[in-house]
């Protein structure tokens, strides 16, 4: 009786499901090593923020039960955040002021990339975005195969049933 108390709410679960997925996507090596993502705590966290951006942008306009999963996802998104920054030494008085910038920076970068997807087919903008973003400027090169990534990803999870999603379940296009 005391485990259905504190069981989580279905629309919860399937949120913490779709952050534990989406990791694991953002951890794939092929964009670390194929497309060159910088494997440090500023690309890491740029890789995870736009796969958290992508299904939340898919689950965005879905109804109630889409709008409260893509809430569990975010919250749990930016828990890991601030457990992440305390592991890595960041002293307690200083996570607050460091969680705000990360939090403007993904607002900001949400804002970018709803810009730079409205305008493909042509991927200027989206390419620009990830260069400045994931890359900081400094291997623009390859922001053309992870811009094929980014929208590869986008349509695989427009072709999922919502079903799915809201279950906690996400298939990601291949890396």
């Amino acid at each position: 009786m005391l485990k259905a108390l504190f069981k989580p709410r279905a629309t919860v679960a399937a949120g913490r499901a779709l952050y534990a997925a989406t990791v694991a996507q953002a951890r794939t090596p092929g964009l670390y090593a194929a497309l060159g993502a910088p494997d440090t705590p500023e690309g890491r966290f740029e890789v995870y923020s736009f796969h958290v951006y992508l299904v939340l942008a898919r689950l965005k306009g879905e109804g109630p039960q889409a709008a409260d999963t893509a809430q569990a996802l975010f919250d749990t998104y930016v828990s890991a955040l601030d457990n992440s920054l305390r592991e890595m030494g960041v002293g307690d008085l200083s996570v607050g002021k460091k969680m705000r910038k990360l939090g403007e920076a993904f607002y900001g970068r949400v804002n970018s990339f709803e810009k730079a997807l409205a305008a493909l087919p042509d991927r200027t903008e989206l390419e620009a975005l990830l260069g400045r973003t994931v890359y900081a400027g400094a291997d623009e090169g390859r922001a053309a195969a992870l811009a094929d990534y980014v929208v590869g990803q986008r349509d695989a999870l427009a072709a999922q049933p919502l079903d799915e999603l809201l279950a906690g379940r996400v298939a990601w296009g291949p890396a």
